[in-house]
């Protein structure tokens, strides 16, 4: 054993790392051959079972280990080392081993090895749990507030507000419960303070939603002022929105800028959203300048769309025509973050291929970028359209700067766009020689550039009743485009001028066919029918536009119309109340009800229809003729007359209204008795002229100073509906 032990010299050497490149020689495996006491432990038991080692973390038995042989001596390795756990010299060893894993006495008896220890049955029942103990009943109270929560986020996704108010209002008061129960349990520092500001906060996004703002402030207020919520800060932005929903934009813009102020600078996403409401709080107050600074700031550091428009709105304000230009470009500028249209084509025949590309054409991700390119392609075409006009000397230069532009950007297709546009600014100004000149150019355009601007052809010279030229253009619009149907309506349009019909209505049904949204087509085939005497076709027709256009008054007016042709008065007069309710200044269709109660006998609703139709619109003939009338049938003469004067002023070569007036005099005053007595001829002279002085000086009342006919605008009905000038989409 001393052998292996090296003792400090007791004076200095040179090498003082000497003995470092020794080792124990019971690593020695080269001499394992030759040692004699391993190869006698090798062949005996003890070579060949597992030696006993004590359990941790006690120490080692003080008896001896029983050899192969029987003997109870303890069993030395074979250099000489003593055995772990073994007596040496009456000092027991402690024990350094672990006992293999899966190794049990009962193993060493000769049992099956059974690591998991399966054969010992299942596993005793868990203990019941207590219900009534507090902490359960608070267990059981927090899963109760969770679920009140959630349940009122539901209710508020689908729509129901009230009763995701109720839902948030009783997960507050059980939530103070909760926290009463475990103040009393437990100390304050195990309240879960996650759950009070979710309850707290779903509480206060339920007020707002349900418009009741003091009560979401007073909410906030207790989140924001409470310390021990961190990042509640943040919720000043919502307090924000609420001021600006209440016009107070002073305090808008305080807690916008508090909330930015404790908003760090890593969440820049959160800190442009926050800039872009205080840009546009700036707007509504009118300090252009401040929303300027804002929205500069936000396309110098994350430019999107958004912030871009509002700058151009920013400039176009305070009348800066050079700022507008560089705004405009920064506009252009801002990346659409869209794949190309080009990846949603196959570039071989591979059906693997083409199946997954039919997949992703029309998923989620391809309608959000469709969405976005949408949202870019109105910013940009609304701006152009405000900037153009002021940006240069005149419209058109205007237009051409923007045009150029758009052509050097991403967005090329929307300068053919751009062009109609002029078109369309040029038929605002009544210039229709300068919009067919603008709209002529496109003839030699691809397709649908060409559809488009020959539908517009068409559609002008339609306006100007030139059928001809109106349906040659129409064609043009429908051979470069069939599947266009302001195009085939168009085309409708002129072949319902020439009287075919039938014809008239196949393009108005393969328009609709191309497009069920094409309303102007579906009205027009219920013209159609009208004309074709098809009444039950045309008021189908008619009810399904109604179901698209609740509130469209031409559409209302045919439906009541329709229903007159079918002798149906009663619904003709209540679907003519719904008229009134939508455009109740509407003479033409007051004295239409008017009409329709007369008819029926009650002249008391007939007058007070015709009445307010006269009110209205004091020139419509029928309706003096119809209220002067009733004012001499019901023995007001004297108030006939006004009308009957109102139309003598409106048609004064009608001898009948001075006539009608002289009548209504001459019952109004009673007649002159005549004296019994003859007298001479100078005094019936004089009586006779007495008699004239005091006769209803009718011609002297024709001769009062003309009054001008009051004439106000009156609801019209358009026999054919025509689309709007369009543009290309």
């Amino acid at each position: 054993m001393m052998e292996n032990v090296h003792l400090a010299p007791e004076t200095d050497e040179d090498d003082l790392y000497s003995g470092y490149n020794d080792y124990n020689p019971t690593y020695d495996t080269e001499e394992l051959e030759n040692d004699t006491a391993f190869q006698q432990a090798v062949k005996t038991s003890h070579g060949r079972r597992p030696p006993i080692t004590a359990k941790i973390p006690s120490t080692a038995v003080a008896r001896p280990v029983a050899t192969g042989c029987g003997s109870k001596t303890s069993l030395a390795s074979s250099m000489g080392r003593p055995m772990t756990g073994a007596i040496q010299d009456g000092v027991t060893r402690p024990m350094t081993a672990v006992r293999a894993a899966g190794f049990t006495k009962a193993a060493l008896r000769g049992s099956a090895f059974d690591p998991l220890g399966q054969s010992r049955g299942p596993a005793p029942p868990l203990e019941a749990r207590n219900e009534d103990s507090p902490e359960e009943k608070i267990r059981q109270l927090e899963k109760k507030v969770n679920e009140l929560v959630e349940e009122s986020c539901i209710a508020n996704s689908c729509g129901d507000l009230k009763l995701a108010l109720e839902k948030a209002k009783d997960a507050g008061r059980k939530e103070r419960v909760l926290v009463r129960q475990r103040e009393q349990v437990t100390s304050p520092e195990n309240i879960n303070l996650d759950l009070t500001y979710s309850v707290l906060f779903n509480l206060a996004s339920q007020y707002s939603a349900n418009e009741m703002y003091p009560e979401a402030l007073n909410t906030y207020q207790v989140i924001v002022k409470n310390k021990m919520f961190s990042n509640a800060g943040r919720l000043k932005v919502n307090m924000g929105n609420i001021y600006l929903k209440q016009r107070n934009y002073s305090k808008a813009i305080k807690f916008y800028r508090m909330a930015l102020d404790q908003i760090p600078s890593v969440h820049k996403e959160m800190r442009i959203k926050i800039m872009q409401n205080i840009g546009v709080t700036f707007i509504k107050t009118g300090q252009y300048s401040d929303a300027i600074n804002s929205f500069e700031h936000i396309m110098s550091v994350a430019p999107n769309l958004k912030a871009g428009f509002n700058l151009i709105l920013s400039y176009f304000a305070v009348g800066d025509r050079e700022k507008m230009k560089k705004a405009f470009q920064k506009l252009i500028a801002v990346p659409l973050e869209t794949d190309e249209d080009g990846k949603y084509i196959s570039p071989n025949d591979d059906p693997h291929t083409n199946l997954v590309i039919e997949a992703i054409k029309n998923d989620h991700l391809r309608q959000m970028e469709r969405e976005r390119k949408a949202m870019a392609e109105k910013y940009i075409m609304t701006a152009a359209k405000l900037i153009a006009p002021v940006i240069e000397t005149s419209f058109a230069v205007g237009y051409d700067w923007c045009v150029e532009v758009v052509k050097a950007s991403q967005y090329v297709e929307l300068a053919n766009d751009l062009e109609i546009n002029k078109a369309i600014m040029y038929l605002r100004q009544k210039d229709f020689n300068q919009a067919v000149e603008t709209l002529k150019m496109f003839e030699k355009k691809d397709s649908s550039v060409k559809s488009a601007a020959a539908t517009n052809l068409s559609f002008l010279y339609y306006l100007e009743n030139e059928f001809s030229q109106a349906s040659s253009y129409a064609d043009l619009a429908v051979n470069s485009d069939r599947y266009n149907p302001s195009a085939l309506t168009n085309k409708g349009n002129t072949v319902f001028a020439n009287g075919d019909y039938e014809k008239a209505a196949e393009f108005y049904k393969e328009a609709l066919r191309n497009d069920s949204s094409c309303t102007e087509a579906l009205y027009n085939i219920g013209l159609t029918c009208k004309k074709l005497n098809r009444l039950d076709e045309a008021l189908d027709c008619f009810l399904k536009l109604h179901a698209i256009l609740r509130n469209s008054a031409q559409v209302l007016y045919q439906i009541a119309n329709i229903y007159e042709l079918m002798e149906d008065p009663n619904q003709a007069m209540e679907w003519l109340m719904q008229l009134i309710s939508v455009v109740p200044t509407d003479s033409r269709a007051l004295s239409k009800l008017g009409g329709l109660y007369d008819s029926e006998g009650d002249k008391s609703q007939a007058f007070q229809y015709y009445y307010e139709s006269y009110r209205y619109f004091p020139s419509n003939i029928e309706v003096i003729e119809w209220l002067g009338a009733y004012y001499i049938d019901t023995q007001f003469c004297e108030k006939a007359i006004q009308y009957f004067e109102r139309a003598s002023l409106i048609q004064p070569t009608q001898v009948k209204w001075q006539l009608m007036v002289a009548s209504c005099f001459r019952r109004s005053v009673p007649l002159i008795e005549q004296p019994d007595v003859q007298e001479s001829s100078l005094t019936q002279g004089s009586a006779s002229r007495d008699h004239r002085q005091r006769s209803p000086p009718f011609l002297r009342a024709l001769c009062l100073p003309p009054r001008a006919p009051q004439v106000a605008a009156g609801h019209s009905t358009v026999d054919l509906m025509q689309p709007e000038v369009t543009v290309l989409q």
